[in-house]
């Protein structure tokens, strides 16, 4: 039997595309302190959500 590869969903595509965009938000803005612990902490649960970390 044919082992199945997992599923990759639109929904998965779409988080990796928001958290490449909130990485290039980080290094690319200047930010305030507060703005930029915001960011990181959305990557954070990204990257939870994404199973990632």
């Amino acid at each position: 039997m044919a082992k199945q590869t997992p599923k990759y969903t639109c929904v998965e595509y779409r988080q990796e595309m928001i958290l490449l965009g909130l990485r290039q938000r980080l290094a690319n803005e200047k930010l305030t302190e507060k703005d930029r612990l915001e960011l990181l902490r959305e990557i954070q649960e990204l990257q939870a959500f994404l199973k990632m970390d």
